[in-house]
């Protein structure tokens, strides 16, 4: 019964050694065998000779799959990788000091254009809005006062002007008297006197006119100082109200009561996802392909797909990454977009020719250089380089490459530039 087992086990060693150790001389016999077939009979004999020696020609060369690829007219994009950001964002702050009276809204809450946040404590702010009310009619009552004082002061100085003329008249007469011996040097220098004081009494009166003037103003900047200390009071009781600038959510705790805030204290921060700005960073190579109003795309962290357009590009780069910002605003009715999540960001730009190719296709140059490799139509190898538009899952999109090529899709890296290959075309395949 172990016999057969045994024998079988024998024969199998006996073939295994002749196929590994025997290899050469097996497959020279072989050889020599079969180069005494061919019957030396004619032309038959020399057909099957030239049969011989064409498929030995075929079979010494590499066999590749070879893809026909046509160009295509596509929509180019620019790939950025951003996040998410709220329209607005703003952190109100006090701006007075005073202790908060009102109830907390907490972080997370809907809160309305114009909706208290924080209430302080008034204090003695009433008090002070109508001590500056009551000093208004006081400023008010003086005006007329002042302005009766100016009439008295300009027919004084109406009088002296008068005066003065009249003790010029004298002046010259008793001068030309005396010229002619008519009049004493004492009538002389009485009239001058009197001249001097009528002159002396002008200068007074207008003086008392100036000041008469300047205490019309002086009333009136009282009046103007009342209005503005009551603005004042009325605009710090304003202040005590801490509201909404817009529509939002909390993203912290307003105030809790009872906490005592002094100018610049945080009351609450509000921001605004409804519309949400994409932003992202543009590599000053690609800048040129896009602009305002361009469609852009965007896939975030957790999957979601959303869409709009490109409402800022920067026209300034960044000095450290030599990037351009760019925002994109979607909509968020629903406000499931939060700040902050990480996007990839699709930019669409003019269409351009491309070819869809398989991403295995791609291949290295000996300097290093992204490329696919073709058979021209002598069945030679070439290298062309591409440059790369955006990898897809139907296979990636390359330009540089001429209308329609033939790509090696299978066994490109097994041959180099200028072999000839045995080509099998994939469509032949299918």
């Amino acid at each position: 019964m172990r016999l057969f087992p045994i024998v079988t086990a024998l024969l199998v060693m006996a073939a295994l050694y002749l196929f590994v150790f025997e290899r050469e001389r097996i497959v020279t016999f072989a050889g020599g065998d079969a180069g005494a077939r061919p019957a030396d009979d004619g032309t038959g004999g020399t057909a099957a000779a030239a049969a011989t020696t064409g498929q030995t020609d075929e079979v010494g060369l590499v066999s590749v799959v070879v893809q026909k690829s046509s160009a295509r007219s596509v929509d180019s994009g620019v790939l950025v990788r951003g996040r998410t950001e709220a329209a607005r964002q703003v952190e109100m702050r006090a701006e007075t000091s005073g202790q908060v009276i009102s109830a907390p809204l907490r972080k997370g809450a809907r809160v309305t254009e114009g909706q208290l946040l924080c209430q302080l404590d008034p204090g003695t702010r009433e008090a002070a809005l109508t001590e500056a009310q009551a000093r208004l009619p006081e400023a008010m009552s003086r005006i007329p006062e002042a302005k009766a004082r100016l009439p008295e002061a300009q027919a004084r100085l109406s009088e002296a002007k008068s005066r003065l003329i009249e003790a010029e008249i004298n002046q010259r007469a008793a001068k030309r008297l005396s010229k002619d011996g008519f009049a004493s040097e004492t009538r002389v220098a009485a009239a001058d006197a009197a001249f001097e004081a009528a002159l002396a009494a002008v200068q007074t009166a207008t003086a008392g006119v100036a000041a008469a003037q300047s205490g019309v103003k002086a009333a009136e900047a009282g009046v103007q100082a009342a209005e503005a200390g009551i603005a004042a009071a009325r605009k710090e009781i304003d202040r005590l109200s801490v509201t909404a600038p817009f529509g939002g959510l909390l993203e912290s705790d307003t105030a809790e009561l009872g906490t005592l805030l002094q100018p610049g204290a945080l009351c609450a921060t509000i921001i605004q996802l409804d519309p949400i700005k994409l932003v992202g960073f543009i590599p000053e190579t690609v800048v040129a392909k896009v602009s305002v109003g361009a469609m852009a795309g965007a896939r975030l962290a957790t999957g979601d797909e959303v869409s709009g357009k490109v409402t800022f590009l920067s026209r300034s780069a960044d000095p450290a990454t030599r990037t351009f910002r760019v925002e994109i605003e979607v909509p968020n009715r629903d406000q499931a977009i939060r700040d902050g999540q990480t996007a990839e960001i699709a930019i669409s730009s003019a269409g351009e020719a491309a070819h869809l190719l398989p991403s295995s296709a791609l291949t290295l140059d000996d300097d290093g250089a992204i490329g696919i490799r073709t058979v021209n139509p002598e069945r030679k190898v070439e290298f062309m380089p591409v440059d790369i538009l955006r990898d897809t899952v139907d296979g990636i999109w390359v330009k540089g490459l001429p209308e329609t090529v033939d790509v090696i899709v299978v066994g490109q890296e097994y041959v180099t530039q200028g072999v000839l290959v045995a080509v099998t075309y994939r469509e032949l395949l299918q």
